[in-house]
């Protein structure tokens, strides 16, 4: 298994949990920085890795599943221009390599409300990457979509905490979900994997959470 994004909420919840499965024997995380919280295991082996030069790790990919968990702000990354790189650039660059090295089955952290046609930047991006990533000729993809996500983030997002604190305002389908049940739901869709495309959104994820 390869997991991108480990330094995040949900790719951090993804490597504790792929760690302590017995089930999977080795975890090649590619990350921007070192892993600053991972738990000691001989199956871990941690790159840091520039996200630019992806070439140049392409014996890394040498796996059958990839989990992507990467993502950013519009305000973290500085621009527009910026963002798009960063959540749509890298996890394409991330799946073209994939499909060359022969990963069979992709998993992507999205977001709820994406859609190519948006109006909204950040969702029109997501929507747009999904629909990259379903042109690759991958056995199986995988595409979650959570809504904001709960969790101890080591930057503040002025954003999100106004919207954790009305979060109860919410319905189901929009309510926000723990970073864990995001991960936990990747798992079991790279254990069960099934061929084809597959979309899971928050209201499935906090449902196989229960």
């Amino acid at each position: 298994m390869v997991l991108v994004g480990a330094t995040g909420l949900v790719g951090a919840e993804c490597l504790r949990l792929l760690l302590a499965d017995p089930g999977v024997g080795r975890v090649v995380v590619l990350a921007r920085r070192p892993l600053a919280d991972a738990p000691p295991s001989p199956k871990l082996d941690a790159h840091v890795v520039d996200f630019d030069r992806l070439g140049v790790y392409a014996e890394l990919f040498a796996a059958d599943q990839l989990v992507c968990a990467l993502g950013t702000t519009i305000g973290q990354a500085g621009s527009k221009e910026r963002f798009r790189a960063v959540d749509y650039g890298i996890p394409l660059a991330l799946g073209r390599l994939a499909a060359e090295r022969g990963v069979r089955h992709f998993l992507l952290v999205s977001a709820l409300w994406a859609d190519a046609s948006s109006k909204v930047f950040y969702n029109q991006v997501k929507g747009e990457l999904e629909e990259a990533l379903s042109a690759l000729p991958f056995r199986s993809l995988s595409i979650v979509r959570p809504s904001l996500l709960l969790g101890d983030r080591r930057e503040f997002r002025l954003g999100e905490f106004i919207a954790k604190r009305f979060a109860f305002l919410a319905p189901g389908k929009y309510a926000p979900i723990p970073a864990r049940d995001v991960a936990a739901a990747l798992l079991r869709l790279a254990a069960e994997d099934a061929p084809g495309r597959r979309l899971v959104e928050s209201a499935e994820m906090r449902a196989w959470a229960r």
